[in-house]
């Protein structure tokens, strides 16, 4: 019995990602199934982290953030993946620090898909997988830049949670900070997320400029100079730039 639930819920995630944004009316016809059946199959998968709610329709189900933190595998067959691993590889070698390249989950928050660790005894670790916000992190600020109005008003539009003093949790502010993201070419977080961490990120983007993932490096507070960001930022964006060229290519 517990298997023969395993393997429907299986089934049901392939739908949601084949057919998704999906109600679960649609899926109820797909497999033949009760409505209550399902229901409980898809809050089951949106406890785990799997499924999601549509952002904007509640009634519809999509693929959640931890279907990205499964896609490193997939991914280094893929175009982006394969683009970004020997760039990112250099960056750590002339910086000594860690490197994440983070894709957007939708509005939803980045996600890490890959990471180039360095030797330093101390130093930065996030996850294959881990997920983040938008607002309060270098990655999310270098995608955030690069989205349209409506989009960054939607972000703005919600309550911006606050992780510690240096949090932007003001909307004007955000916006601010995101025009001066775009006008340098790299964004910041200094200690906006996590206590004792920093980063430096910049955009990867598509042919028609949207932010498709983000290049970071993350050091310890212990280890981040102010009078260093141009130079890092250079060398950060630079990385990110060569990324989109070869993904592109």
């Amino acid at each position: 019995m517990e298997m023969k639930s395993v393997t429907r819920s299986l089934r049901v995630l392939e739908a949601v990602a084949r057919h998704q944004p999906v109600t679960v009316g649609e899926l109820t016809k797909i497999f033949g199934l009760p409505k209550s059946t399902l229901q409980r199959t898809l809050v089951t998968l949106n406890e785990a982290g799997w499924l999601r709610a549509n952002r904007k329709d509640t009634t519809r189900w999509e693929v959640g953030a931890r279907v990205l933190a499964v896609r490193p595998a997939a991914l280094q067959g893929s175009s982006l993946f394969a683009a970004a691993r020997e760039p990112m590889m250099r960056l750590r070698d002339a910086l000594n620090e860690t490197i994440h390249l983070s894709v957007p989950d939708a509005l939803h928050g980045m996600v890490v898909v890959d990471r180039v660790d360095c030797d330093h005894a101390v130093r930065t670790f996030h996850a294959i997988g881990d997920t983040s916000p938008l607002h309060a992190t270098a990655t999310g600020n270098a995608v955030l830049a690069h989205l349209g109005k409506s989009e960054i008003d939607e972000v703005t539009a919600g309550t911006l949670e606050g992780y510690g003093e240096e949090t932007i949790t003001d909307p004007g502010q955000l916006r601010a900070e995101l025009h001066r993201v775009r006008e340098r070419g790299y964004a910041v977080n200094h200690n906006q997320y996590l206590q004792g961490v920093c980063a430096i990120a910049a955009p990867v983007l598509d042919g028609e400029g949207t932010p498709l993932a983000a290049v970071a490096a993350s050091l310890p507070d212990s280890r981040f100079e102010p009078g260093r960001l141009p130079e890092l930022g250079r060398l950060v964006a630079e990385t990110a730039a060569e990324i989109t060229a070869r993904h592109l290519a």
